[in-house]
């Protein structure tokens, strides 16, 4: 079933024409569970893997296989984040055990389906399994949505936005964080979902801002942010994601530099 995410509640650019040009594109991949295949695009499900390729391990945990998180095709991407030339096929991995403080360590490949060949049938079950760390298999329903910076506004911008930001929750009831800027949820590009200070990476190559690739989050959307960003399809029915915890309601933030040779990605995680 396709998913429409409601329209803000208040026209955010007349408000605040200040952040217009900071307007961004993001694909909300609203997991719900259910039954994918290889051949689907999904968050936990069976990933396209070929059968004579060797399953990743955790290079910390020596031995501890890597868990599927999100495998998308290039047609679920919605035009939005451009593929490496030859490739259709974006797949997450991550280790759910602890590493040093964080809670999962992530792995991004990229490749082209009609080469995989034969599908390994199942990936190996994990060595330990951690509440909330592995994904429920669900399947993935890609919805174009604008969206706008939150924990990203500029600080200059931020304080001269602050008082107006105050004044429309008083007047509405709706406040700019939760309601109106970022879409919260897993989503591919856009702003990440931040619940505290951004930790934008530089690329460790050419020392620029990565790009955004991959927004993994606990939960389609939390208490605060719920009431306008569910979709008009799920208002009145109870629906089961991923059920996924990272943290306390946090999420995985994947960013990738798309000029330097191998698409080098790095991480982030926070939570609330």
């Amino acid at each position: 079933m396709t998913r429409h995410t409601p329209p803000r509640p208040l026209d955010v650019e007349q408000l605040f024409p200040e952040v217009a040009p900071l307007r961004r594109q993001t694909v909300r991949l609203h997991p719900r569970a259910g039954s994918p295949s290889y051949r689907d695009s999904s968050v936990g499900g069976p990933p396209a893997w070929p059968e004579g390729e060797p399953w990743p391990v955790c290079p910390e945990h020596r031995g501890s296989p890597m868990v599927p998180v999100v495998q998308l095709y290039a047609a679920d991407a919605l035009g939005l984040v451009p593929f490496p030339a030859g490739c259709d096929l974006l797949q997450v991995l991550w280790c759910p055990r602890d590493h040093d403080g964080l809670w999962v360590l992530p792995e991004v490949h990229w490749r082209a389906a009609a080469a995989v060949g034969n599908v390994r049938e199942a990936p190996p079950a994990p060595v330990e399994v951690r509440f909330g760390r592995v994904p429920k298999p669900c399947v993935v329903h890609p919805e174009l949505v604008t969206e706008y910076p939150s924990w990203d506004l500029p600080d200059g911008l931020w304080d001269a936005l602050e008082p107006r930001i105050a004044q429309v929750e008083a007047e509405t009831g709706w406040d700019y964080q939760y309601h109106l800027s970022t879409a919260p949820g897993t989503k591919l590009g856009g702003y990440p979902g931040w619940s505290q200070d951004p930790e934008w990476p530089d690329c460790s190559g050419c020392r620029t801002p990565m790009h955004h690739l991959l927004s993994v989050q606990s939960a389609e959307a939390d208490a605060a942010s719920r009431l306008t960003w569910t979709p008009l399809e799920d208002r009145a029915v109870p629906y089961d994601d991923a059920d996924l915890m990272l943290g306390d309601v946090g999420g995985v933030y994947l960013f990738e530099c798309r000029t330097c040779p191998g698409r080098p990605y790095k991480d982030r995680f926070d939570c609330s």
